[in-house]
């Protein structure tokens, strides 16, 4: 039988009812102590139509923080509040991942305990503004994390994967990806050690080597799975050889049995794309997740073709609650409000339409 978008596939040992995914969308709707309300309970619950639903990037720590009204996974109340998500994706037959996130220098003191300065793996300013409680603020200098450290980071993860757990999720996705610090040390852009976690590809690879193995003492690798982003220059990040460097990333990956990588393919902002993702995808033996910019035609192609396993459709199932249903019987979607991506409450969040009839 073809491959095709809408039907059931495997992923380790779940069976998703296709190969859509909803991307983790950042959407800055939790309260002041990162804990879930029911506006988000009844947003991934409309979404749960999804074969898979990844959810927004959770911080793994106080420490991880990097941007106001985020979800965490790092206390008893917030796993809590996430568990009424997952049962409410579970009672609408759908499938959640958790993704797990540290900022690291996408950040400022303002956000973190103690007001304490981000740290990253070397003390290089992102450029831009960073959004905070009390409005946009410039970035700062990041404070370059000793190696002594970085274990403690590991086992942050570790921590909140047994939280991700308690909270009923169906697995956990490790952020590698979007100039975060994982990201910040995979790529030498932001990259500057002389230690065992910085200089050679595999060095920078350390870190993330870790989380993995860390997170995979908790839930078993076929239950886990890692965003990367090769080309993405959000958060002021770049890499020298982004084809070579991340074509061992996802070779050194592939051993692991884990459920899946997931790629954003080019330039989230410009979408602009020079690696040759099919044979980044070559080197990968398990389910491969392609990401950015995918509309339906291209999706299905990608699937068919076997340059993709799953795809990953991120602005699109924001406005399109329903999502699933609209591309597969060719109804018309609903506009995306961008005005409302980041400002807080229900309006362009929980009130997108469900196609009904003549009128979407």
């Amino acid at each position: 039988m073809s491959k095709d978008l809408f039907k059931p596939v495997q992923l380790g040992d779940l069976t998703l009812a296709n190969r859509m995914v909803m991307a983790p969308m950042t959407r800055n709707r939790a309260d002041a102590n990162g804990v879930v309300p029911p506006m988000m309970v009844t947003y991934y619950q409309q979404r749960a139509s999804a074969g898979l639903i990844i959810t927004e990037s959770v911080p793994v720590s106080p420490e991880a923080v990097g941007y106001p009204f985020t979800p965490g996974i790092y206390t008893d109340t917030q796993a809590a509040s996430w568990l009424r998500v997952t049962d409410a994706v579970h009672s609408g037959g759908g499938r959640i991942f958790l993704q797990l996130q540290h900022c690291g220098r996408i950040s400022h003191p303002s956000l973190l305990p103690g007001n304490v300065t981000p740290v990253a793996p070397s003390a290089l300013r992102p450029e831009g503004q960073v959004f905070t409680y009390t409005g946009m603020h410039d970035f700062e200098t990041p404070r370059t994390l000793e190696t002594s450290e970085i274990p403690r980071i590991v086992e942050q993860f570790k921590r909140a994967a047994e939280m991700a757990k308690h909270a009923g999720f169906d697995g956990v996705e490790v952020h590698g990806a979007n100039g975060y610090v994982i990201d910040q040390f995979l790529r030498d852009g932001s990259n500057r050690r002389t230690d065992a976690y910085g200089g050679s590809v595999p060095n920078r690879m350390r870190l993330l080597n870790e989380v993995l193995d860390a997170v995979c003492a908790v839930w078993p690798a076929q239950r886990v799975g890692v965003r990367l982003t090769p080309e993405n220059r959000f958060n002021s990040m770049s890499d020298s050889n982004p084809q070579t460097h991340f074509a061992y990333f996802v070779e050194q990956l592939s051993p692991r049995g884990l459920a899946y990588v997931h790629v954003l393919e080019g330039d989230m902002m410009t979408k602009n794309s020079e690696l040759d993702y099919r044979a980044l995808r070559s080197k990968f033996a398990g389910p491969y997740i392609a990401n950015n910019g995918y509309d339906l035609a291209r999706a299905q192609t990608a699937v068919r073709s076997g340059t993709a396993d799953l795809v990953a459709f991120g602005t699109p199932f924001l406005a399109n609650p329903d999502l699933v249903r609209r591309y597969r019987e060719g109804l018309p979607l609903n506009e995306a409000d961008r005005a409302t991506f980041y400002q807080g409450g229900g309006a362009g969040y929980i009130d997108y339409s469900f196609y009904l009839g003549g009128e979407a």
